[in-house]
């Protein structure tokens, strides 16, 4: 026998956090895990689309990273003192990917806009929907204790994503879209 996904609980603009506590749909919490769940899904819409298996590697990787980051951030009580939702190791690990793409990325002398390959701009669409993340994690530490890298790890994500846009343009030998000034 299945179980239902729908469960009714939420018809009227609350949902429960772990552990049962109900709280407004809109709440800071809310806002903080769901925004991360966004971020993974665009990250899965740029893993299917993309042609590179390291890439791809890469990509699940943070996947994984930020599922635990979600859970916990849906678990009202955690202290900064428990263990954090992301380890330095991992955040380690996003520089040197980010360091290993600068290095073989031509020097940036301008500013970029999202596009010339549609896995460019869901890379871009990844690093802000990685921002918003950040924020909302940030306003939710307004209210509640929140580990230091778990907005660290969000920061470094967007980095992450901006140089593999850059990659992915790269690889791809599609051209860069520069920003130019008074042009419309």
């Amino acid at each position: 026998m299945s179980f239902k996904i729908y469960t009714k609980t939420g018809d009227k603009g609350k949902t429960s956090l772990f552990g049962g506590k109900r709280v407004p749909k809109d709440h800071f919490r809310i806002e903080a895990y769901g925004t991360v769940d966004e971020l993974n899904s665009f990250i899965g819409l740029l893993r299917d689309t993309i042609d590179n298996e390291l890439i791809k590697s890469e990509l699940f990787r943070v996947q994984n990273k930020l599922f635990d980051l979600g859970s916990y951030l849906a678990t009202p009580g955690k202290k900064i003192t428990d263990p954090p939702p992301v380890e330095e190791s991992f955040i380690n690990q996003l520089e040197s990917w980010i360091d290993a793409k600068d290095t073989q990325l031509p020097t940036l002398t301008n500013f970029i806009l999202p596009g010339g390959h549609i896995c460019v701009s869901q890379a871009h669409v990844c690093r802000t929907v990685c921002r918003r993340a950040e924020r909302r994690v940030v306003s939710l530490s307004g209210e509640a204790e929140i580990h230091p890298l778990a907005v660290k790890f969000l920061n470094r994500l967007s980095d992450y994503f901006f140089q593999l846009g850059r990659e992915i343009a790269l690889i791809n030998k599609a051209e860069e879209v520069l920003w130019k000034k008074d042009e419309a």
